[in-house]
């Protein structure tokens, strides 16, 4: 989230508004201006690279046909990546796939197949936790990783980032909701956000 960053004191500044005259007749005079104290801008609220305002506001969003919602950042761009629907504000994103699954995913599952599968489109994943979460949804498996983001077309330059996959799964249907950041970015309540939101839907 946003930090505040201590700003650098003024230092006191004398301004000269009136001009000294000079004459052969009489010596210069003038007298320097009191001195007037400044007083220290108030700090500024910066937002670090990567993190997520506190003041974003949410929106609700579900697919064409329905079946789930989630909350996402309002003002996001979207993308279709195939069947996946990515929104994403520089190096952040929430990606929200859907698929036809027989059986609910499981720690196992996820360490022995999911997490190979990204390995082979991700570029230098480096696998870390994999758990069971609970959400106001109801339960997920949670995989944390690393990896190497997209190359920014404009830049050209790539951040390693932090992610954070939940597989939800109801009736044969998987919902992975997966979230990415700069590594060091503090996403931590705006992620929660948005996977607490998770609903199934008719």
């Amino acid at each position: 989230m946003r930090r505040t960053l201590s700003s650098a004191l003024a230092s006191g500044l004398v301004v000269v508004t009136g001009a000294v005259a000079c004459s052969s007749s009489s010596g210069s005079s003038g007298s320097s201006p009191s001195g007037s104290s400044t007083t220290a801008a108030p700090p500024k609220e910066v937002n670090p690279a990567g993190d997520i305002p506190d003041d974003q506001v949410f929106v609700a969003w579900s697919p064409s046909g329905g079946g789930h919602m989630v909350k996402i950042p309002e003002g996001w761009s979207r993308q279709q990546a195939g069947k996946a629907t990515v929104f994403s504000d520089k190096f952040n994103s929430v990606r929200i796939d859907r698929e036809s699954v027989n059986t609910a995913p499981t720690v196992a599952s996820v360490r022995s197949v999911d997490l190979p599968a990204v390995q082979q489109r991700a570029k230098n994943v480096r696998a870390g936790k994999v758990s069971t979460v609970q959400r106001n949804g109801g339960k997920a498996v949670l995989a944390l990783y690393q990896a190497d983001s997209a190359t920014d077309p404009v830049t050209g330059k790539s951040v390693r980032q932090e992610v954070e996959r939940y597989a939800f799964w109801k009736n044969g249907t998987q919902v992975v909701i997966t979230l990415s950041g700069a590594v060091g970015a503090d996403n931590v309540d705006p992620w929660r956000i948005v996977t607490d939101s998770f609903r199934w839907t008719p």
